[in-house]
């Protein structure tokens, strides 16, 4: 229906923001709804501000990140909407929940800053990674890892830039993947230019420019799970290529039909390199680096766990292991749940928008469609069935 055209007076107004307050968080100014209160900020990233808040009408602790003008270039523009768009697709206990969106602005004119509300979480793994783990917390991290991870693949997204900033944990041991990786067209290629992110957990064939799949993640797991024993990055690459000669350093030279299936160029580069043994996974993770094998029921191993890095660690993606193998790999399977490995199927997601080639202002208005469109989901039911294990708790 079209609307009625407003009066000229009414047009040149202020628009009122009943609704609305505003509040300077360092040199940050937030305008967001009255509901949230007590804003504190808690991080920053390459996207905008992120605060913790309190929500007085679900009565709960949230964050609230600032996308800050996200329509300013194609490539900014482009993220926000996909990672709208994905928040909106997935529900996985193992994936940040988008709990509410809004914009402050009342018109595609005047658009500017989107905020998303999410479920608010005490730590990322890189400060969990620095506490001395044991067996049954670490193996109940990376399962729930893979379990969010195995989600995401059910919708089509293979994330290729899973990293410990991008993972965050609550003090009850519970685990959720906070981003969505690159988009598919966001491709990297061996002789880019040097860092602005890290890239240290990015697979060799990610690293190399190859074609992919759904384990190129699992690689990135192992990286995770080589530092939370090691205490350190496996593979601190200054560039891609001082990135590779760190792997081949440590895991050795790939085979001749891995080398062959690389473009000529990078090819040339690569069988070019000093050849390399590697070392063996007790070398590289001897006992001396491991907690002690666990008493609990679980029974948990140095040598389980070491037998799992070993199958995720493999430069030859075709001989790595995939997300269902390591799901029932010993190491893992005593945390099994059908409930949350087998989660509903979320709605596949539209891989068109990564190809998509728009002008900064017609992602502008996609994005502004998709926050006024949005309507916050129904609080969760308060009664889910617990799983089928009792979690481990990461505080004592």
């Amino acid at each position: 229906m079209p609307h009625a055209a407003l009066p000229a007076s009414a047009m040149s107004a202020p628009p009122r923001h009943p609704h609305f307050y505003t509040v300077e968080v360092g040199d940050t100014r937030f305008t967001i709804l009255k509901r949230y209160q007590n804003l504190k900020p808690i991080g920053s990233g390459a996207q905008g501000i992120v605060c913790a808040a309190y929500d007085t009408v679900t009565q709960q602790n949230v964050a609230i990140k600032k996308l800050s003008r996200p329509f300013q270039n194609v490539t900014h523009a482009k993220r926000a909407y996909r990672e709208f768009k994905l928040m909106k697709l997935v529900n996985h206990k193992n994936i940040i929940g988008l709990l509410n969106a809004f914009t402050p602005q009342k018109s595609l004119e005047e658009f500017q800053d989107v905020y998303l509300v999410m479920e608010l979480m005490d730590a990322n793994l890189c400060q969990v990674i620095q506490m001395d783990l044991d067996h049954e917390r670490m193996s109940y991290l990376l399962y729930q890892m893979l379990c969010g991870i195995k989600h995401l693949h059910l919708a089509g997204i293979i994330h290729r830039d899973l990293k410990p900033s991008n993972i965050v944990v609550k003090s009850d041991c519970t685990l959720k993947i906070l981003d969505f990786g690159l988009a598919r067209t966001a491709g990297t290629t061996f002789m880019m230019t040097p860092y602005v992110v890290t890239r240290y957990y990015r697979a060799p064939e990610v690293i190399l420019g190859m074609g992919y799949t759904e384990n190129v993640d699992i690689w990135s797991v192992g990286c995770i799970m080589g530092e939370m024993i090691r205490g350190g990055v496996l593979f601190p690459g200054t560039d891609h290529i001082d990135q590779w000669n760190k792997i081949i350093e440590q895991l050795g030279t790939p085979s001749a039909a891995f080398m062959a299936r690389l473009q000529p160029t990078v090819r040339n580069y690569v069988e070019n390199r000093p050849r390399y043994t590697g070392y063996s996974f007790e070398r590289l993770f001897p006992d001396i680096l491991f907690p002690s094998d666990s008493n609990e029921h679980n029974r948990l191993k140095a040598s389980q766990a070491r037998d799992l890095l070993s199958r995720m660690l493999v430069i030859d993606p075709e001989r790595r292991i995939s997300v269902d193998e390591a799901l029932l790999h010993p190491y893992i399977n005593v945390w099994y749940d059908e409930g949350e490995v087998n989660a509903p199927a979320p709605a596949s997601y539209d891989h068109s928008v990564d190809e998509r080639e728009h002008t900064v202002e017609q992602w502008k208005q996609l994005i502004y469609q998709e926050v006024v469109e949005y309507s916050a989901p129904p609080p969760p039911a308060p009664h889910q069935p617990p799983p089928d294990h009792a979690q481990p708790a990461l505080t004592t």
